[in-house]
């Protein structure tokens, strides 16, 4: 049973065992302007354990990366209740987008890295639905904020799990597909571990307008804080619809 010490042990996985999704680093933000939508996603196999961010978008909806999602026995929705005390939702379904292939960058193929997760109970009430864009175009240069769960500093762990933001902007290639994001200061703020599933938000309209799916870092061997990227949601509007749809009818 995945039980509340679990999310200890999940934590404390992260300092020995590598996970597949990526934390803001370099200049971030305590910003919780976005808190009332994000939770954390908790996932363990048989030789590791792992969290991504997640962001709401219904009372029992979670929208995330499709590579931070695994069998519903082995997930939770995790998050702080009023007091503190740690709360697990457990999992009802998942769905993934049909268009993910978690061998895309090996093959060089375009994937859709999203995933929705539903939860048998509700979120607290104090979650509230985020609200995603509808255009699909990012203009190249059009700031942006990312928030995530993740670590603060590549590789430790111990800077996990408490919310950050960073400001990005738009960069080249545009894409009807995928954002691609980077520090317009070049200090160093990106996306990194635990942070995949979590959003990238217009600074303008406060719109998610896509999930973190992957990060690169500048330098040998480092994996974060020079390009953050993810799939726009706008373009998948209506499978997130279909789904959400499906799930409220059963």
């Amino acid at each position: 049973m995945f039980r509340c010490s679990s999310v200890g042990l999940v934590l404390a996985a992260l300092l020995s065992a590598a996970a597949p999704a990526f934390a803001l680093v370099g200049p971030a933000e305590d910003d919780h302007s976005f808190a009332p939508h994000l939770v954390m996603i908790l996932n363990r196999g048989l030789d590791r354990a792992g969290f991504c961010t997640g962001v709401v978008i219904a009372p029992r909806v979670v929208l995330t990366a499709a590579h931070c999602v695994v069998s519903a026995d082995n997930m939770r929705v995790y998050y702080r209740g009023p007091n503190g005390e740690p709360v697990l939702r457990e999992i009802a379904a998942t769905a993934i987008h049909p268009r993910f292939h978690p061998d895309a960058p090996a093959k060089r193929i375009v994937s859709i890295d999203l995933a929705l997760v539903e939860t048998r109970a509700p979120l607290d009430e104090r979650f509230t639905p985020a609200p995603l864009d509808d255009r699909g175009a990012v203009a190249v240069g059009e700031a942006l904020k990312i928030f995530g769960y993740g670590v603060a500093r590549e590789g430790d762990g111990k800077t996990a799990g408490s919310l950050r933001a960073a400001r990005l902007a738009a960069r080249a290639p545009q894409s009807s597909i995928l954002l691609w994001a980077e520090d317009p200061d070049h200090a160093g703020a990106g996306a990194c571990t635990g942070d995949s599933g979590g959003p990238i938000v217009s600074a303008e309209s406060g719109k998610v307008l896509a999930i973190t799916a992957w990060s690169a870092g500048a330098g040998h061997g480092r994996r974060c804080g020079a390009l953050t990227q993810g799939p726009l949601v706008a373009p998948q509007a209506g499978w997130i619809r279909g789904v959400v749809e499906h799930w409220s009818e059963r």
